[in-house]
């Protein structure tokens, strides 16, 4: 599992490239770092590459879960960027989770999807 994540130079964003499968222990590399962010920042704006992604294992998944549950309202977009059909299929899935806006691109256009997560 590889997970980068960038702060923008807008301070309420945050970049995340994803591949491989996330483990339970992969969220305590990076969960204090977005939380860090949140409590200076209020609502942030992600966006989320996924590049040779395969998903969660269940102490992965469960972890997110728990983490969307306690950041429901933190979110203000969330721009998922990936190649696989169940990739874009994330965007619905994730909308019960957050009040954020949820688009999904294409790997081709993820400068489209860096420009609408900028966006006022």
């Amino acid at each position: 599992m590889t997970i980068t994540m960038e702060q923008k130079a807008v301070e309420n964003v945050i970049e995340i490239h994803l591949s491989g499968k996330i483990h339970r222990g992969d969220y305590e590399k990076y969960v204090p770092e977005i939380e860090r962010i949140l409590d200076q920042q209020g609502k942030i704006r992600v966006l989320v590459v996924m590049e040779d992604f395969h998903g969660w294992d269940t102490g992965g998944l469960w972890r997110d879960i728990k983490f969307d549950a306690k950041h429901y309202k933190d979110f203000e977009r969330i721009a998922l960027v990936g190649e696989k059909s169940w990739e874009k299929g994330m965007a619905t899935i994730c909308k019960p989770f957050t009040t954020a806006d949820i688009r999904y691109f294409s790997p081709n256009d993820v400068e489209e999807a860096r420009r609408w997560i900028l966006q006022p």
